[in-house]
Parts: C-alpha cells; sequence; structure tokens
C-alpha cells in the first residue's frame, strides 16, 4: 500500500504502518469489502457509515478485528454473516456493538466464540435499547444449548446481561449510578441462580434450610463494579438448618466462581476462619462482644440479596441498633481512621501513585471518609443511613453535615474514579484498580474515557490533568472529613443526645446541669426550629456544644452568648460551615463562650473576629512591630482623625479577641496538635507572656493614636514629642483591662518658644486622650497620666528639661520608685532615650537608698494596704494589695532595685519577675524566698487575668465561693475550686513571709 492509502485510513482512527497495512487488509476485498484499494476510498455509502462509527470506538483497529474476527466467524458456522447487514440497516446496534468491540476485548471474543448472540444488542420494534437492567434472560440462554447444565446456561445468561449493561453504559444509554445499579442487580440475579442450583444440587428429601444471602461491600452499596469479588455474609434461621446451609452456601460459592466472579464471604464474624454460615442467633451473640470497628463499617453497606430475603431483613434489622450505636465506643473515630492508613501502607511502592482504588485520593478516601460521617451523624439521623455512597453523600450534604461544595467535589471525584476503574476493567474483564503507564494503554484509557486532545495538549495529557485534579481534591476533602476534631466531639454524645425533640433536649438540658432549663429549651428551639439548613446544621452542632458548655460553672451563659453570636451571624454563608468544617473551631468557641463573659463581650462587637479560632498561628501574639505597623498602615487611610482612630481602636480589639481567646484555650488545653495539618499550637506560654503581648498592643495603640493626633493639630516645626510607658505598661505586665500609664514629655524647637512649645505638646496629649477615651464598641484605652511630676495637680506634659529639674529638686523616694518601670513607648526614639538616660540616676542611685528613704519606702506601703484596700476586701484573696499579692512582690523587687541597682547593674530592668530573678543570682535575696515570691507574683497574676476574662469587668478580689471562683479554677486548670481556693492561699501566704524578709533587712 501507498503511503497516501495509509494516510486516509489514519484519519479513521486506524494504526500507521504496519497497523494500517493490516486494517487496509481487514478492509479490502478479501475482508470486510469496506475499502476500495485503487480509489483509496470508502467502498460505498454503507461502508462509510461503519467506518465512521468505527473511527468513534475507543480502539478502531480492536474494533475493526474484533468485528472482521465476528464475521469469519459466522461464516465458518452459517456459511454467510448477517452482522454487517444488521449494522447498516440498525444504527443503534451499530453504535452498540462498534463501542463494545472497541472497549472490551473480552466481550469481543465472548461473541465471537458464540456467533449470533450479538442480536441481544438490536434495537427492539418499538425503537428502544434493549433493556440493561441486570435481568437475567434464561429463556435465551436455554434456547441458544438446550441441552446445556443450569451451570452453563447461567454463565451464558450472564454474559448476554453484562453485554447488555456495558453497551449501554459505552454509548450514554445509562449514567453511573445507573451502570452500578444494574451490574449490583446482575449479581443479585446470579446469586438468587446460584441459589437455587445449590438448593436443587440437594439429596431428594432433602428440605431447603432457611439461609439468608446477605450482599456487602459494593453490591451491597448498589455500587458494583464490572469486575469486583462479590462480598456476601450467609446466615441461618437456626443451628437445625447450619448442616444443610453450608452445603448450599458452599455450592452457591462454588458456581458464582463458575458463572462469573469469585463470592468473597470474608466479612463475616471471624473472617475466613469462622464459620462459613452462622445462625442469627450467632450474629448477634458475636457483634455484641467481639466485633470491631470496622466490621460495623462494613454492615452500613448491608442489603437482603438471595435465599431467605426476609431473614435477611431480620438480620440487618436486629444489628441495626449496634451499627447505629458503634460509633460511641472510645476508640471508633481513631480506629476508622488508622484501618485507613494500613490500607495505603499495605499497596506496593510501584503502584502507589497509580491506584484510583486504595491510593490517597482514590475512591477508598471518598468511601472512608463518608462512611465514617454516617457512623458518627446516622446514630441520631435515620437519613443518613443508606447503603450507597453516592446516596450517603448526598444525604450528608442535604443534612449539612457535608458542606454543598465539598459534596459536590467529592461526587465528581468519585464519579471520574469509578469511570476509570469501569473502562480498566470492561478492556479485559479483569479485576485491575491501576491505571496502565504504556503509552499504547494510556491513549486506549483516555479515548474510552471520550477525552480529545486539545490544543498544546493531547488526550492523554487532558486525562491525566483531570486526574491530578481530582485526585488531590479528594485528598484534601478525605483529610478535612475523616480528621475533622468536631467528629470526635459528636462521637462521644449519647445517640439520645443527638435527637433535639423539645422532650429530649429539656432531659439531656437537666441531665448537664443547666439552671434553667426552659430558658436553654427555648434558645435550642430558636436556633434548630424549621427545616432550613442553618437549621440542620445547627442540630448537627448543638449536641457537641452542650457537652462543652456544661463543663462550665454556667452552662446557660455559654448558650445565652452562643445564641447572641450565632444570630449576629447565623445568615453570614461562612459561619456555620466554619464551625462544621474547619478543625477545632467549634469546641474552642463553646469552650470560650462558656468560660468568658469577657471573650464573649468582644465577639459579640466583633463576631467576625472568630475566625481566629480556625488557625493555631492566628492565635499567636504579633510582634511588636508587626502590630505597630498594622496600626499606624490602618489609621493612614483615613484622614478624619475620628474614622483614623476607630480603625486603630477596631484593630486593637480585634487584638484583644486573639489574645484572649489564645489565653483561654491555652490555659484550659483547647490548642491541641491538628492530625489533619501535623501543625502543633502556638499557645501563651505563661501570665509574662500574656502581659507582653497586651502590652505590645498597647504600645502600638499609642504609636497610631500618636500619629493622629500630631495631624490632628497644627505642627510646630521641630517639636520633639515621647510617650513614656509606667506602671504594668512600663514593665511588660498589662492585663486586659489596663489602663495606659504613660508620661508625656517634649524637646522645643532649637531657639523655639518654649510656651508656644508647651501649647503644642499640651494640645498633642489631649488629642490623644481624647481619640482614646471616645465612646465606641471598642473597648476603650484609658491614658492616665496621673504617675506624673506633681500628679493630677501638675502639668499633663512637661519638656525634658523640666522633668530633668523636677527630678532633680524636688522628687520623692516613691517617684523615684515608680520610675523603675518607665520606658520609651513611642514617639520621638531619640528624646526617649534622653529621658531614660535622664531618670538612671533618679531610679538607680549610685549609693542605694538612705535609712531614712527605706523607712519612708516601709511607711508608704503599710500606708496603701490600709487605705488604698476596697472596704470589704478580703486582704488573703486580693490578687493585688492583698497580701502576698501583686503588690507586695513588686515593692519587694523595687526595694532591692532602689537600694542595689547602682551597683548591679543586671537589676536595671521594668519587669518584676525578670528583677526578683536578678536579685537571686546576685544573692541579695535568699534562693528560697525568690522562689515564694516568683510563685506568688505568678498566681496572683493569674487569677487577676482570670477574674477579668471570667466577669469581663475589672476586679482584683478572688472569691471564697461561687461560680466566679470555679470559673477562675476551671479556668487555670484546676478541678476543684476548694482545693484551688486552698492553694492560693497558701502561695500567697509563703509569698507574704518571703516579701516581710525583703522589707525588713
Amino acid at each position: 500500500m501507498t503511503r497516501p492509502a495509509r494516510g486516509r485510513l489514519a484519519r479513521y482512527g486506524f494504526a500507521e504502518g504496519d497497523g494500517g497495512v493490516r486494517a487496509a487488509d481487514l478492509l479490502g476485498p478479501d475482508g470486510l469489502g469496506l475499502w476500495r484499494a485503487q480509489e483509496q476510498e470508502p467502498a460505498g455509502e454503507r461502508a462509510a457509515e461503519l467506518l465512521a462509527a468505527l473511527s468513534r470506538a475507543a480502539d478502531p483497529d480492536l474494533a475493526l478485528r474484533q468485528l472482521h474476527r465476528l464475521v469469519e466467524a459466522e461464516r465458518r458456522d452459517t456459511g454467510t454473516s448477517t452482522v454487517l447487514d444488521a449494522l447498516h440497516d440498525d444504527p443503534g446496534l451499530r453504535r452498540r456493538l462498534v463501542a463494545v468491540l472497541g472497549a472490551s476485548s473480552a466481550l469481543g471474543d465472548h461473541l465471537v466464540a458464540n456467533p449470533g448472540q450479538w442480536t441481544v444488542l438490536n434495537t427492539a420494534a418499538d425503537g428502544l435499547a434493549p433493556t440493561a437492567d441486570g435481568r437475567l434472560d434464561l429463556d435465551l440462554a436455554g434456547r441458544l444449548t438446550p441441552s446445556t447444565q443450569p451451570v452453563a446456561v447461567l454463565r451464558q445468561a450472564y454474559r448476554l446481561a453484562l453485554l447488555r449493561i456495558a453497551a449501554a453504559d459505552l454509548t450514554g444509554g445509562r449514567g453511573l449510578e445507573q451502570t452500578m445499579a444494574a451490574l449490583s442487580a446482575l449479581a443479585d440475579a446470579t446469586l438468587a441462580q446460584a441459589y437455587r442450583i445449590a438448593v436443587g444440587e440437594l439429596p431428594d428429601g432433602t428440605p431447603e434450610p432457611a439461609l439468608a444471602v446477605v450482599a456487602m461491600g459494593k453490591c451491597g452499596g448498589d455500587e458494583l463494579n464490572y469486575v469486583s469479588d462479590v462480598d456476601v455474609i450467609f446466615v441461618a434461621a437456626d443451628d437445625a438448618d447450619l448442616a444443610v446451609a453450608t452445603t448450599v452456601a458452599a455450592r452457591l460459592i462454588g458456581v458464582c466462581g463458575l458463572v462469573a466472579w469469585p463470592v468473597d464471604a470474608a466479612l463475616r464474624p471471624e473472617g475466613n476462619r469462622g464459620p462459613l454460615v452462622r445462625t442469627l442467633a450467632s450474629h448477634l451473640a458475636y457483634y455484641r462482644r467481639w466485633a470491631r470497628t470496622w466490621e460495623f463499617q462494613a454492615l452500613l453497606k448491608a442489603r437482603p440479596a438471595a435465599g431467605d430475603l426476609a431473614l435477611a431483613g431480620e438480620w440487618i434489622s436486629s444489628l441495626a441498633p449496634l451499627v447505629w450505636t458503634a460509633a460511641e465506643r472510645p476508640e471508633a473515630v481513631q480506629d476508622v481512621r488508622s484501618m485507613r492508613r494500613r490500607i495505603i501502607e499495605n499497596i506496593p511502592a510501584k503502584e502507589l501513585d497509580r491506584e484510583i482504588k486504595r491510593g490517597s485520593g482514590g475512591l477508598r478516601d471518598i468511601e472512608f471518609a463518608v462512611q465514617l460521617l454516617q457512623l458518627v451523624h446516622g446514630r441520631g439521623d435515620e437519613s443518613l443511613r443508606v447503603p450507597g455512597t453516592i446516596p450517603a453523600l448526598r444525604a450528608l450534604v442535604a443534612g449539612g453535615y457535608v458542606g454543598r461544595a465539598d459534596g459536590e467535589a467529592l461526587l465528581r471525584g468519585y464519579r471520574f474514579l469509578r469511570a476509570v476503574e469501569h473502562r480498566l476493567q470492561l478492556q479485559g474483564l479483569r479485576r485491575t484498580h491501576t491505571v496502565p503507564t504504556e503509552p499504547a494503554a494510556l491513549r486506549w484509557l483516555a479515548a474510552a474515557l471520550g477525552y480529545q486532545a486539545a490544543p498544546g495538549r493531547s488526550a492523554v495529557e487532558e486525562f491525566r490533568a483531570e486526574w491530578v485534579t481530582h485526585a488531590s481534591e479528594v485528598r484534601r476533602l478525605h483529610a478535612k472529613l475523616l480528621y475533622r476534631p468536631l467528629l470526635e466531639s459528636v462521637a462521644r454524645v449519647p445517640a439520645d443526645g443527638l435527637r433535639l425533640t423539645p422532650e429530649a433536649a429539656r432531659n439531656r438540658l437537666k441531665t448537664l446541669g443547666f439552671a434553667d432549663p426552659a430558658g436553654a429549651l427555648r434558645h435550642l428551639q430558636a436556633l434548630t426550629g424549621g427545616v432550613s439548613r442553618t437549621a440542620a446544621i445547627q442540630r448537627t452542632l448543638l449536641p457537641v456544644l452542650l457537652s462543652e458548655f456544661a463543663d462550665a460553672p454556667e452552662p446557660d451563659r455559654g448558650l445565652l452568648n452562643y445564641r447572641q453570636v450565632s444570630d449576629s451571624l447565623g445568615s453570614t454563608p461562612w459561619y456555620l460551615r466554619l464551625l462544621r468544617d474547619e478543625g477545632p473551631v467549634a469546641r474552642r468557641l463553646a469552650r470560650v463562650l462558656s468560660s468568658s463573659r469577657y471573650a464573649a463581650d468582644l465577639l459579640a462587637r466583633e463576631p467576625e473576629a472568630l475566625r481566629l479560632l480556625a488557625d493555631d498561628t492566628e492565635l499567636t501574639p504579633r510582634g511588636p512591630e508587626v502590630l505597630c505597623d498594622g496600626f499606624t498602615a490602618a489609621a493612614a487611610r483615613h484622614t478624619d482623625p475620628v474614622q483614623a482612630t476607630r480603625a486603630v481602636r477596631a484593630l486593637r480589639r480585634r487584638e484583644l479577641v486573639r489574645l484572649s481567646c489564645a489565653d483561654l484555650l491555652s490555659r484550659a488545653g483547647g490548642l491541641a496538635p491538628r492530625p489533619e495539618r501535623g501543625a502543633t499550637a502556638a499557645p501563651l506560654a505563661d501570665v509574662t507572656t500574656v502581659g507582653t503581648a497586651l502590652s505590645a498592643v498597647t504600645d502600638a495603640t499609642l504609636t497610631a493614636a500618636l500619629r493622629i493626633a500630631r495631624a490632628a493639630r497644627p505642627e510646630l516645626p521641630g517639636l520633639r514629642f515621647a510617650i513614656i510607658g509606667m506602671g504594668r505598661l512600663g514593665g511588660y505586665e498589662s492585663n486586659y483591662l489596663s489602663d495606659a500609664d504613660v508620661l508625656f514629655v517634649y524637646d522645643p524647637p532649637p531657639g523655639g518658644n518654649d510656651s508656644q512649645a508647651s501649647a503644642a505638646a499640651q494640645a498633642i496629649a489631649e488629642e490623644l486622650r481624647r481619640l482614646l477615651g471616645m465612646p465606641a464598641p471598642d473597648p476603650a484605652l484609658g491614658v492616665d497620666a496621673d504617675l506624673r511630676p506633681e500628679g493630677r495637680q501638675g502639668p499633663l506634659v512637661r519638656s525634658l528639661a523640666a522633668y530633668q529639674q523636677y527630678y532633680a529638686r524636688w522628687s520623692k523616694v516613691w517617684e523615684a520608685q515608680a520610675l523603675l518601670r518607665a520606658r520609651f513607648v513611642c514617639g520621638d526614639a531619640d528624646l526617649g532615650d534622653r529621658f531614660e538616660e535622664m531618670i538612671a540616676p533618679v531610679r538607680w542611685p549610685a549609693d542605694g537608698l538612705t535609712r531614712e528613704q527605706v523607712v519612708e519606702i516601709r511607711r508608704i506601703k503599710a500606708r496603701v494596704e490600709t487605705e488604698r484596700l476596697p472596704r470589704g476586701a478580703d486582704p488573703a484573696t486580693h490578687t493585688k494589695l492583698g497580701r502576698g499579692g501583686l503588690s507586695d512582690v513588686e515593692w519587694a523587687v523595687q526595694l532591692l532595685q532602689l537600694r542595689h541597682a547602682g551597683v548591679h547593674p543586671q537589676l536595671r530592668g521594668t519587669r518584676t519577675l525578670d528583677g526578683l530573678d536578678a536579685a537571686r543570682d546576685a544573692g541579695l535575696v535568699d534562693a528560697e524566698d525568690a522562689a515564694a515570691m516568683a510563685a506568688g507574683w505568678t498566681l496572683a497574676a493569674q487569677v487577676r487575668n482570670a477574674l477579668m476574662l471570667v466577669r469581663g469587668r475589672a476586679g482584683d478580689q478572688l472569691p471564697r465561693h461561687g461560680v466566679e471562683l470555679a470559673g477562675v479554677a476551671r479556668l487555670l486548670g484546676r478541678d476543684d475550686p476548694g482545693e484551688f481556693l486552698d492553694e492560693y492561699l497558701r502561695t500567697a501566704r509563703r509569698s507574704r513571709t518571703a516579701m516581710e524578709r525583703v522589707l525588713d533587712a
């Protein structure tokens, strides 16, 4: 043949080279007579139609060879062939038969071996395609060979039914779900016929046993593929049936193996080691006592298939209560996850990336995620109790357990992977789930799946691209769903707690300790009422959240806070999706809302901030530079000072949400490893970290506010202005409701008018205080300058020279003590450094303190204890001014600094605990006393912060009983409030004794 001839045949999809020559031979006058070699064109219109049909086959060469063999077989058997005429007369037949011949060498071989059976693909007289529903046409098979044994008849009938299903599948007559259902129905029919054959072979007089054949696995889920073991379990009615039933079951397995596929009974109790048939009672006893989680997982797809269908239904109904409580086992969720990991570990390394069934991103990922969700949520929602993967996934989406987008992505992935599996198995009718690597095999697979070349990409590349996309998405969603922390929480809720009917909810609320069950029930009804998707998701979340709320001293408040947040965000698309899908957000939110009025109030003001709970990195304190850059950038986006300040305060509120939630969760153990991401939490480590983080937020707020204030007032060229942090701000020991203790200092322009500079600086300071103190939904930041020289009677702002003059001539020892915590916060850095240099000899006197100054400090300390302690306060449990509390330790450390920092530079810091450590290392305080004071200060600071978080308002008094004491104890990880109070009193007493030794030394 000439090259042009090969080129023309290639346009029909036939291979070039030797393959092209072979195609020409098959098509020529000595073959099918479809090709005129001289003219290099089809031999007429009929030939052109058939060549066009062959070109559309998955493998045109295979289809041509099989058709040629089929024609030759007919001619050999009958002396003539009718198939070509039939293909011309019946376009439907032509489309179906050519599709089968080009996609399945095994079915083509069957048709060649059985000439005439292609007629089952004829279009019916009514113009419809032949039925492809999996029913067996035993009469037709019997007419073919009247004397054939039953097994051979069944085999012929099975192949013809499979042929009809494949033809409908390949030509679009059946979708994936219909194809899987037809294959499952064919399996049922085959099992039923094999059962009849087995019973018919029993010795005369042997009564038929009461034996049920239960379909499991893919067959049970009506999602069987072309070549697969058919999983079954055999159930006998009672012991009298066992012997005969075992004989029938064994013969059924043998018949099916000869007809179609192996029957696998390994899912039965004890697997292959156990008896092939058990009675219903024996099954129940096993599942109640010995069954493992994976065995209940397998029962999700159990379905009557053959034999005594009523007995099969009774078996399934009897086991259902066990199936729908299996997830309540402590190890259940982890068992399913471990089983999935073991499956992947057992895949040969060379097949790992090509396995579409067991590999990562494969069918098993989808099935395991869906089945685990069914086990957990199906206890309370009967709509999830369906055997098939696709119906179950749809039910999970409808019920709000899986997001719509996630559900659609999984459905697309499942359909794609199943289609690939079907085409791979149909080619040779052999069991395989591995995508080939050979180029020719890949080209065939891509063509069989309908892929075509696109600009710049071959059909194989198009297939690979879609495969990678689906596998990646399946992997992601598998991890998201299978490792969703909410699953474990839901699994721990008893099944009755998942059914939020009014009566069940009322009883559960009483059990959980809600003080006002009727009021709580009204909240539940408001959140879960109706048939909306929002209500459905709330019904999933609330059983878990109620358990979390119940652990708090005030469960009712936690539920109320949750309703308020939900009312604010309930119509926001991402809100409930975030709680359901994103890691531990739901449990974290419940813990925050039930533990802290402070955090709950912040979230009520800015509900969108709860997004922070989704990611551990979002619960990590931001660095000072990051905060300052962010706050000043937010201010710079507004020209109006009020709007700019609101933006800054909103960012401050967001940071307070971040820090309070991180503090609450790290204290309560709520920041846990993320199994699906391999990440660990980065919580606030201790109270000093909290103080540092809160001080950094205040620093950033003052930095941005100072820029706004300076821009809002007429600028005096050359004026330098700085803010000095004092008190807890200066010591990096701020708490959640701390004011900003500051000093304002300025330096006039060189040669400038000092009165003008003073007025300009005064205006800046007043504007800053005004802006930060404006009424707003954000927490206010008070700017307190009372530690300035002369206190409230003195000017708000002083020049550096005025400060220097004052401290040199008139300052008292208590003012030097206050300066121990002074540090530059913002403004002109050079001015801040000069201020710190100026006060160094005042706060760190080279010669220490005189005896009179030490006595004065002791006198002031005693006066503070008697005059500043609030009336009625308990000095034993007042965290700030009480015995052994914050003030005691701070005064002791500050006395050591005033006396010795001039000689010991390591004492020159603003942090209390750092100063205490330095004094211990320098031998200025006994190590045991230092440890006692450090423990007292730390616990008092923790309790003070916890009180603010629990109450939502300032307060330094630790109560001796009640819900606030219980809330503080829980927040600090103590189980018994009484024992915690004893611990606090004991620690405070030791701290007080150590402090007295330091002050009296």
